[in-house]
């Protein structure tokens, strides 16, 4: 009996050794698995991925300033995206809604919180990035429907003109579309209204490549970039020079340079032919001040800005697209391509010393 009583608590000893063994391991499966699944719930910042946003304020397409944009998400107009593992950071602005200062479109984008004047300046920004979306509608003739600009500098003083942006386009129906950028001519004298851009093409077409009526549209560009393919820009002011660099797989990398201490447009004769046959029909024909951007106070500008609107085309047939908006229903317009989506999968900013706080342009723009 005692034999029989002692192999019987053997054995529920061994029973129990084993249940509590796998009730053990079971628990910490159960907390490995929780643990995995909080780690992928775990937001990912644009300042994860980028991290150089304390350079910056953020404009978003709701016209709103959010300031210096350390771990901040709106999933309207400013998130990440992971593809193929890879972080993206994403800046999108709809066709139609409230904009950030004079400007008749919505934009999701990053404005240097320093300035820079171009005669001293040592100042860099680059980016890696591909653009996602155009507006799917808008009057084909007008010369900025169906763009979006990815970089700019900016003046803060003055007309607070643009010496440099950047652009993407492409129409409907297209598989390529065009890159390229825009000098802005600092308007002499004290009316503005002159003010042009001249347009000059990296791949692709220029600015000034237009359907022949409002549903038409050009030849697709043969080296043109696709929605979804990246390239990257280099952009350089170095003692008033603007040095520009364009890159991507599979194209020829171009490069150009632009003075923006000493004007070349300071008489009518100096007009390009390009200006004379997009601006000068709506009256904008003004010659550039002598000393061009010297002087002022510039920036740098990176994300979004829609070029696509609602505006009539009767206003203005370089920059009123004419386009969807829904009656600035965000939701509708990215439901049926009303927007522009640009991703970023990286940047960089270098600010030289002589650079001073530009708190002033966002005082009076906000």
């Amino acid at each position: 009996m005692k034999k029989h009583t002692i192999a019987l608590a053997s054995l529920l000893l061994v029973f129990c050794f084993t249940s509590c063994k796998n009730t053990t391991k079971k628990t910490s499966d159960s907390t490995e698995d929780t643990s995995a699944e909080n780690q992928s719930d775990k937001t990912v910042y644009a300042s994860d991925v980028i991290p150089f946003f304390d350079d910056w304020k953020l404009i978003l397409g709701d016209g709103s300033n959010v300031g210096i944009a350390n771990d901040f998400e709106n999933k309207d107009f400013f998130y990440t995206e992971n593809e193929n593992g890879e972080e993206w950071v994403v800046f999108k602005a709809p066709n139609g809604g409230d904009t950030h200062g004079t400007s008749n479109n919505t934009r999701t984008e990053l404005a240097q919180i320093k300035k820079w004047y171009p005669k001293t300046a040592d100042d860099k920004l680059t980016a890696t990035l591909k653009v996602m979306n155009v507006s799917s509608t808008g009057d084909a003739r007008v010369a900025s429907t169906h763009a979006v600009v990815v970089g700019q500098i900016h003046s803060a003083d003055a007309f607070e003109n643009e010496p440099l942006k950047i652009f993407y386009k492409k129409y409907p129906g297209h598989t390529k579309g065009s890159v390229f950028w825009h000098y802005e001519i600092n308007t002499a004298g004290d009316d503005n209204a002159g003010r042009w851009d001249y347009s000059s093409a990296v791949w692709g077409n220029d600015f000034s490549v237009v359907g022949k009526t409002a549903d038409t549209y050009p030849a697709e560009p043969e080296d043109g970039i696709a929605l979804g393919e990246e390239f990257s820009y280099e952009v350089v002011v170095k003692d008033g020079i603007m040095s520009l660099k364009f890159m991507s797989d599979g194209h020829e990398t171009k490069t150009f340079t632009k003075n923006l201490l000493e004007s070349e447009y300071t008489t009518k004769a100096d007009i390009p032919e390009q200006t004379k046959k997009l601006f000068f029909p709506i009256g904008q024909d003004g010659i550039e001040r002598k000393e061009a951007y010297a002087g002022e106070g510039c920036f740098f500008k990176l994300g979004a800005y829609n070029q696509t609107n609602g505006k009539s085309p009767d206003e203005n047939m370089n920059w009123c697209s004419g386009a969807e908006t829904h009656g600035g229903d965000i939701q509708k317009q990215y439901a049926d391509g009303n927007y522009a989506e640009v991703w970023f999968k990286t940047a960089s900013i270098s600010v030289s010393d002589t650079a001073v706080s530009n708190e002033r342009y966002f005082t009076k723009n906000d």
